[in-house]
């Protein structure tokens, strides 16, 4: 459960440092797919401290936690991926979407398919076609609540490496390094109900975040998060029109891990609902 007495972020604005923060606990308007520290400071606040740009990182409300949650599988043939889902329902809403106060996909649950560094998919079925060029990718699938926070389990991801071939993976071996996957904020979100809070949310493989790894995150080129646990926060303040984040692993000293797709960035789009101006 998340506690607000020890939520703990590291801010830097315009490049001065100011504090770390520790995030505890894992939403979405309108999607484009509808498918080191030198200080470190108690936060003894239930948000973190607001700067200049407006922008703050609050907690994320804990989730129902799924651990039996299963997904398996992920061989790909004739441009298809075949998983399998066990205790989990694809499509179906997740029981919190409600008070989550933030963007959710009313087609429910899904598989959120991550190639590379590229924007995740979103898939409603567990067979399903999408294409990957030929070569070598590394392809993360993980299960997603309908208001895409992941489920961070052993058992609700694959991870692979895969060489496809004419739409067909001729090879593939579990990632086994580190690596760090972007999932949210993405596409466009419209409407005062899904802009003021964004959840920001990613996913890690082979790390030993709050000691060996930690994620930076930095939003719109001004303001900096250093992560020191592996679970989503809200961004609120964002100013309308596009928005970037850049996430990146970096090891203790703060240095990027030389690890593929590191860093990743995204821009997505905040929006007012014309109806409600």
């Amino acid at each position: 459960m998340f506690n607000s007495k020890k939520y703990l972020v590291l801010l830097f604005f315009a490049g001065v440092s100011a504090c770390l923060v520790s995030c505890s606990q894992a939403k979405e308007g309108r999607e484009d797919d509808a498918d080191q520290v030198d200080a470190l400071e108690q936060v003894d606040e239930s948000s973190s401290p607001q700067d200049e740009s407006g922008i703050q990182i609050t907690e994320f409300p804990a989730s129902e936690s799924f651990n039996d949650a299963l997904l398996s599988g992920g061989k790909y043939r004739n441009g298809t991926f075949y998983y399998r889902v066990k205790n989990y329902e694809l499509g179906a809403q997740t029981s919190d979407a409600g008070v989550k106060m933030c963007a959710n996909s009313d087609q429910g649950q899904h598989i959120h398919l991550i190639v590379d560094n590229e924007p995740y998919a979103a898939k409603y079925v567990p067979e399903f076609e999408h294409e990957v060029s030929d070569g070598e990718h590394y392809i993360l699938a993980f299960l997603s609540r309908s208001y895409h926070e992941s489920i961070k389990t052993p058992t609700a991801h694959t991870a692979y490496k895969m060489t496809i071939e004419g739409g067909n993976a001729i090879d593939h071996s579990p990632i086994d390094g580190p690596m760090l996957f972007y999932s949210r904020p993405k596409g466009t979100y419209v409407g005062k109900a899904n802009t003021d809070k964004v959840m920001l949310d990613f996913y890690l493989l082979n790390t030993n975040i709050g000691t060996d790894h930690f994620v930076k995150a930095e939003i719109n080129g001004e303001k900096e998060y250093l992560f020191d646990s592996w679970n989503p926060v809200f961004l609120e303040g964002l100013p309308m029109g596009d928005n970037k984040i850049k996430l990146s692993l970096v090891d203790a000293d703060g240095q990027l891990l030389d690890v593929p797709n590191n860093p990743v960035e995204r821009v997505f789009t905040l929006a007012a609902d014309p109806i409600e101006e």
